[in-house]
């Protein structure tokens, strides 16, 4: 039933040092939901009953939340082998914090957390590997959640800029690199509007501290780039 999934599953850091024939088992045990969803379709909306750790095994989704003015604001976007869910999953939250929408045609498996933690009948051999890879997943996503904070507590958008093409240039480690945002998805992520967000690269490229052509950037003058922040 998940045979022709476990390739891709296999990726996923929630599956990581888990031989297939163990994850075939596991999987068979847990009995996850697969459910394919058009683009632009919600995968869920918030406050919508949680049903569970969603994992994109096909396409992508960004993860979004309205702000107390109402409007949206991206959290991430989310490619293949990536999950959400997982910071609600073991809380005594039911419902969703966040509502996640499918950015390209793609199918999401949804993994019921209350296996997971130990009700499972036959608990499969991969089972301990399962849950220590939840707990650093959940610690990473804490520090991911720490860092959106610090990015929308900045107030010059400038600043914002800056810290994300700094990041994107230590994940990279490359002065050159392309962006999965397209210009109005950074504009909600750093939650300033776009025409702000354009100008305001505009006047960073014509100082000589970055350049750019649609979702590729060069940062030129790092050092300045620090300043910034």
């Amino acid at each position: 039933m998940y045979a022709k999934w476990l390739d891709k599953l296999k990726n996923v850091k929630l599956f990581e040092n888990i031989e297939s024939d163990e994850l075939n088992r596991m999987l068979l045990c847990l009995k996850p939901k697969v459910v394919f969803y058009k683009k632009k379709e919600y995968v869920t909306m918030s406050e919508d009953e949680f049903i569970g750790i969603g994992i994109v095994i096909k396409g992508e989704v960004i993860v979004t939340k309205e702000n107390a003015a109402g409007d949206r604001v991206i959290m991430a976007k989310l490619k293949e082998n990536s999950i959400f869910g997982e910071t609600i999953a073991f809380s005594n939250n039911d419902k969703w914090p966040a509502s996640v929408i499918a950015s390209t045609d793609c199918t999401v498996l949804f993994l019921p957390p209350d296996k997971i933690v130990g009700n499972c009948p036959r608990m499969c051999i991969g089972h301990k590997l399962l849950i220590q890879n939840m707990l650093r997943i959940v610690s990473q996503k804490a520090i991911e959640l720490n860092r959106k904070i610090e990015y929308l507590s900045m107030k010059s958008i400038r600043s914002k800029i800056s810290a994300y093409l700094l990041e994107q240039y230590n994940i990279v480690g490359k002065n050159k690199f392309m962006i999965s945002l397209k210009r109005n998805e950074l504009a909600e992520f750093l939650n300033v509007s776009r025409p702000s967000l354009s100008r305001e690269i505009i006047k960073m490229k014509e100082e000589g501290i970055i350049d750019f052509y649609k979702s590729s950037f060069e940062i030129i003058d790092i050092e300045a780039l620090k300043l910034n922040i």
